[in-house]
């Protein structure tokens, strides 16, 4: 179990509030589903849409995954004693104290749900509250501590920004929004999965029942694999039904085997869980850069042409 009174000596010491506060609202996570946000709205719009929504819609998607993240160390912060590898995030809600950061997680999310109703749509407000709910009851209290299969279930919130996005430009979710949320869905298991593996012996000690804990590395890389395998065709279905260029498809089939390369390997030779884990983000990433610019190149060029 992870000591923080051996690291504080006095609230407040150590890392400064700021800087701990920051720790809490995971800034990479907040990160990834504020780009995949936008990915869903240039899906919607068929180009960047206008500043105004633009603005409104990643600052009520922001607030929102802030407060959940927030939720989320609350929730797990006795889970979160017994795994070293969260030993900052533990220090980091000793210096700022629960009350402060549930008061912020609140504030966070009452501001994103009065964002989305008030200035976007119902339905961006109803994506937006399912989100947050499904992270930190569905997940966090339920499926974490119960499945091994809770991360497939549990991959909805994570999948959800796209869609939430895609609401700020268009009401009515249309095919590519579909296949865009599927993709998300299908591709936090295996992300999910590689860093379970290397922190294999932290998820025994804090009792959470992930899938090489209960089920073994095996099977648990057998299932990382088949997840894997099938993102990169569920990615080329954008182009298959004509929402982009086969630039975007030329782009998405070399980092898609590269992807899956990387993670084979990691499962064939039951190493390098750490790296597979790092190309699964960056694989996420590059396609939704490429749809992004894909799409955005579509645009400006159809723009050109009826001048």
């Amino acid at each position: 179990m992870y000591n923080v009174s051996m690291n504080l000596q006095r609230k407040g010491t150590g890392v400064n509030i700021f800087t701990s506060t920051l720790i809490l609202l995971k800034p990479g996570i907040i990160l990834s589903v504020g780009f995949t946000g936008f990915t869903g709205m240039v899906l919607a719009n068929r180009g960047i849409p206008s500043l105004e929504l633009l603005l409104i819609g990643l600052a009520s998607l922001l607030l929102s995954a802030a407060g959940a993240a927030i939720l989320n160390n609350l929730l797990d912060r006795r889970i979160d004693t017994h795994m070293n590898r969260l030993s900052k995030r533990v220090e980091a809600l000793q210096i700022v104290g629960g009350k402060t950061a549930l008061t912020l997680a609140i504030i966070f999310i009452l501001t994103s749900l009065f964002l989305s109703f008030r200035f976007i749509n119902t339905l961006n407000g109803i994506l937006t509250l399912v989100a947050i709910l499904s992270y930190t009851v569905l997940y966090t209290l339920y499926l974490k501590r119960s499945s091994p299969y809770g991360t497939i279930i549990g991959g909805l919130p994570g999948a959800l920004p796209v869609l939430i996005g895609y609401s700020v430009v268009n009401p009515e979710i249309g095919i590519d929004g579909i296949i865009l949320f599927l993709f998300m869905i299908l591709w936090q298991p295996p992300h999910f999965w590689a860093i379970a593996q290397k922190y294999k012996e932290d998820y025994k000690k804090a009792g959470i029942p992930v899938m090489p804990v209960v089920l073994g590395t095996r099977y648990t890389n057998i299932f990382m694999v088949l997840y894997s395998i099938s993102l990169l065709p569920l990615s080329l279905s954008l182009w298959f039904f004509k929402y982009c260029s086969s630039y975007y498809a030329i782009a998405v089939i070399i980092f898609g085997i590269y992807f899956e390369y990387v993670m084979i390997h990691s499962a064939l030779t039951n190493s390098n869980y750490g790296k597979a884990f790092g190309v699964s983000i960056l694989y996420m990433l590059a396609v939704m850069a490429s749809l992004v610019i894909d799409i955005s190149l579509q645009n400006s060029i159809f723009k050109l042409y009826a001048l």
